[in-house]
This record gives C-alpha cells, sequence and structure tokens, in this order.
C-alpha cells in the first residue's frame, strides 16, 4: 500500500496508528497523553485483517487518559497492551529510526534486544530479567554504602546478574550471528557494500563482578555486565556511526528491517506488517525500485510518500491522505 499527501497532511500519524494497534505502544513516544487528541479524554485504534494463514483477527486498542492502555483480540482482553506483539509482529522505519547507527550504544542494544525477543520468543524476557536483577543489585549497593545494609545480601544479586547477563550474552551473539548475513545481503542490493554486524562481549561472572566490587560500591551502580555493551555496525572497515554518511546510516538500517523481516517470515510462516515512513524521499531511483521489489515478495507494507511517483511500481492500493481523513485513490 502506498499512503501519499502533503506535508503535515497526516500520513506519519497514519502508520503511527497501525503500530500502536498491532504493538501496544507508540514507535514516537512512550507518553500516552501525546497520543490523545486535544481537549479528548481517550482515543480508540481498531485494526482487523487476516493471519497468515487465513483467521480473522480484530484488535481493539483503548487509551484513557486517567486508566492507560487496555487491549483486546477478537474480543478477549489481554492483561498487557504490549501482549499485542506476540499475536502480530510489526516493523517500522522512521527517520528518527537512523538513531540506530548513529545513537549511543543504548539505543543499539534495545534494537537489538528487540530483535531477539522477535527472532527468538522464548528469551523474550531475558533483557527485561536481566536489567530487573542490575536494578536490584544497585539499590544493594547503596545500601551497603550507606551502612544500612552487609555484603553478605549482595550474593544473590551478583549470582544472579551474573547468571541472566551470561544468558543475555548468548541470546544476543545468536540473534546477531543470525541477523549479519542476512543484513549484508541486504545491504548489498541497496549499494552499501560488505556491510556487517559485530558483537564481542565478556558474560559477567561472579568472579569478575567480585573483583570490582569496591569500585561498584563507591559508584553505587554495576559496572560490567551486557547493559553497557555495543553493536557494531560497519561497511567493510569503516565504523558507519562515525564514518558513514547519513545517506549509508539510512541505508544500513533500512537493510537491519528488511533483514529482520526476511528472518521473521522464514521462522513463523508469518511476514511481518512492515511500516516505511518518507523511505523514498532519500533513495535515487535505482535503490527505490530494489525496495519495492523486495518488499513486494513478503508480507503487507504502508509506504507513506508525498507523491505516488516517488514509487517506481504499481502499488496494491493507494491511499490519498488529508488533514483529518483517508481516502482509497
Amino acid at each position: 500500500m502506498l499512503a501519499v499527501g502533503p506535508n503535515g497532511a497526516g500520513k506519519t500519524n497514519l502508520l503511527e496508528s497501525l503500530h500502536l494497534g498491532t504493538q501496544g505502544f507508540s514507535p514516537r513516544t512512550r507518553s500516552d497523553a501525546q497520543l490523545i487528541r486535544f481537549g479528548e479524554r481517550a482515543s480508540r485504534v481498531a485494526v482487523r485483517g487476516r493471519r497468515a494463514g487465513g483467521a480473522p483477527i480484530e484488535i481493539e486498542l483503548v487509551l484513557g487518559a486517567a486508566d492507560g492502555r487496555r487491549a483486546r483480540v477478537n474480543g478477549a482482553p489481554l492483561r498487557a497492551a504490549e501482549q499485542l506483539r506476540a499475536e502480530v509482529a510489526t516493523l517500522v522505519f522512521t527517520p528518527d529510526r537512523l538513531a540506530v547507527v548513529k545513537g549511543g550504544p543504548a539505543v543499539r542494544r534495545s534494537y537489538l534486544d528487540r530483535a531477539l525477543a522477535r527472532l527468538y520468543p522464548a528469551r523474550a524476557g531475558l533483557s527485561t530479567s536481566y536489567a530487573a536483577a542490575v536494578g536490584q543489585r544497585n539499590a544493594a549497593l547503596r545500601r551497603v554504602a550507606l551502612g544500612f545494609s552487609t555484603r553478605d545480601a549482595l550474593e544473590p544479586w551478583t549470582e544472579s546478574v551474573a547468571g541472566l547477563g551470561a544468558e543475555l550474552v548468548a541470546a544476543r551473539t545468536d540473534a546477531v550471528a543470525l541477523l549479519t548475513p542476512v543484513f549484508a545481503e541486504r545491504a548489498r542490493e541497496l549499494g552499501l557494500p560488505d556491510a556487517a554486524l559485530a558483537y564481542a562481549a565478556e558474560p559477567p561472572t561472579v568472579g569478575s563482578l567480585s573483583t570490582r566490587l569496591e569500585r561498584d560500591l563507591e559508584r553505587g551502580t554495576t559496572g560490567a555486565g551486557p547493559h553497557l555493551d555495543d553493536v557494531g555496525i560497519a561497511s567493510g572497515t569503516r565504523e558507519l556511526r562515525t564514518y558513514g554518511s547519513q545517506g549509508e546510516q539510512r541505508l544500513a538500517v533500512l537493510s537491519l528491517l528488511l533483514a529482520e523481516a526476511e528472518l521473521i517470515a522464514e521462522r513463523t510462516g508469518a511476514p511481518p506488517l512492515l511500516l516505511l515512513d518518507d523511505v523514498l524521499s532519500e533513495l535515487d531511483p535505482q535503490r527505490r525500485r530494489v525496495l519495492a521489489e523486495r518488499v513486494a515478495s513478503r508480507g503487507q507494507t504502508l509506504v507513506t510518500s508525498t507523491t505516488a511517483a516517488a514509487l517506481p511500481t504499481q502499488p496494491d492500493q493507494l491511499l490519498e491522505v488529508v488533514p483529518g481523513e483517508v481516502r482509497v485513490a
């Protein structure tokens, strides 16, 4: 599908609502207040479609200023809106996604952990569990430093951080190994040669954490572990965060999205919904054609643009977006 309209017409809002309705959160903000129209007390997103096997699916998400998010799938309420991610896979490209390459290590860690959760659902909770253990250990470190607790109280949390940290490092390593060859191939198609991902991390151990205990007590934080790791994204010998042009960074993020989409389809049998916001404006005609041919072969994709001429192929459906309305052209 191609959604066209002038700048400010609401194309990104359309894309954001689809992400919100299928994933339970916005790709733009974590503030529910920003997702409710000014002067209103709630907003609602309803999505209807079919699963890969043909079974119908209806999703309703309601955001209330007072009572948070409530989601239903085929009429059945979910415990949390974030559970929608287990029902529908959705991947999004927006211009601010360039932060995956050009931003700091925390952005790349978050991206990798989200990809890990989608590629290995059984390991989806590792990142959250590890972060909780680090938080508990940090709190215990501060209590010990203030004299409110003994060092013995640290031991269970040190063991938990070491165990969960080792599992998270192993899971991230597996995810990078799975993504890298497909990422390199998609990047090559788009004109970014010798693209590669790198994740070289040492899992924390009880011994390594104990060795640096005095420093951790002084600072009140756990100073080693996968919560401090980084993911390298390179083209040949060039690390793209520092030495890549904005165009190359854009191609890298887009290639990551295409690689992940391909792997999700292979591993689950259900291709994800792709949402590509303003992805065509900075691609030359050849790269636009490569992208159009690639997304046309898998699942459903919504692309936004200011003009239909930006897409070099005929879309299956053309939508015209004007303020407050979406029309089938």
